[in-house]
């Protein structure tokens, strides 16, 4: 994303936290922007351009040897990501419907110059847009047929979303069940779900079990909630039979400095085994994106060989 995305940097973000009780004698924006603002509240300060975005994130992929699927809103700035980082970054491409970056005949000649490998995250719930809306339909025909994954935005935008510029946004699209009639229309599609579907863990866990090849990442769980939120809903994925079908994501955002703390919290999580860390931080996602076998290899010694 570029620099500015979640408004005039620097922006600030508080790891972990809850969002500020709200007196609606003032506008929700207002108590946002001041909840991002405060040096007390935030732990976290997002990077002034664009180039520091980018070399601060990469940065951290190096130290932790990750690497990433990279999406945003421009693909001019992902180019230059994978540009700067061809073994790292994983190239993909945000979708809204109501103005999308690019058409669905461009899907396909995009991912055969190996610009976008993934598609998503289809981010239709800030606008009201149901997955199923047909407008999609065209973009999960090519999906389907050049087997590029798709990742659909079910979950946690940010608290009060309605009030700071998307109207249309409703609480009733985080239920992943929204993905059926897409997932039987299009069965060849390999889907995964944003935020996990947070906070619908019932409908997540349906769908999990009645679509067996739906994977889901953890998202902004992983460093915008309560730890401990994180931990519950994230055990009883995995409890019920479903962990390896879950994938790290850092969403970061605008926030480099996130990404080791959305690690921490998978390290963290004394209920997992260090295999099944291990799945979710890399196994699941190689399965997932069908990595070769000398891709995984390359990605274990660290590029050093």
């Amino acid at each position: 994303m570029p620099a500015d995305y979640q408004g005039s940097p620097p922006v600030g973000f508080s790891l972990r936290g809850s969002p500020p009780v709200h007196d609606p004698l003032n506008p929700w924006a207002e108590t946002f922007d001041a909840w991002h603002k405060d040096p007390e509240i935030n732990q976290l300060f997002s990077p002034m351009t664009d180039d520091e975005l980018r070399d601060e994130t990469l940065a951290v992929m190096e130290k932790r040897n990750m690497i990433g699927v990279v999406s945003g809103v421009s693909l001019e700035l992902t180019d230059r990501w994978r540009a700067a980082a061809p073994d790292r970054v994983i190239p993909g491409v945000v979708l809204y419907l109501h103005a999308p970056a690019i058409s669905p005949s461009d899907l396909g000649e995009l991912h055969a110059e190996g610009r976008i490998a993934v598609l998503g995250e289809v981010a239709n719930q800030y606008n009201g847009i149901d997955p199923s809306h047909p407008q999609l339909e065209p973009y999960l025909a090519v999906a389907e047929e050049l087997d590029i994954p798709v990742q659909i935005h079910v979950g946690p935008g940010p608290p009060g979303a309605p009030y700071l510029g998307f109207p249309n946004y409703r609480g009733r699209l985080h239920s992943p069940l929204l993905l059926e009639e897409i997932l039987v229309r299009h069965p060849r599609v390999r889907l995964y779900v944003a935020h996990a579907g947070w906070p619908m863990l019932d409908d997540m866990l349906a769908l999990l079990y009645t679509h067996p090849r739906v994977y889901v990442d953890v998202g902004i769980l992983t460093f915008g909630i309560p730890t401990a939120e994180f931990h519950r809903y994230l055990r009883v994925i995995v409890e019920a039979g479903f962990g390896d079908r879950v994938m790290f994501g850092s969403d970061q955002m605008v926030w480099p400095g996130a990404i080791e703390p959305a690690i921490g919290s998978i390290e963290a999580a004394d209920f997992l085994s260090d295999e099944q860390k291990r799945a979710i931080l890399y196994d699941n996602a190689a399965r997932f994106l069908r990595l070769t076998p000398e891709d995984i290899t390359r990605h274990r010694l660290g590029f050093s060989n």
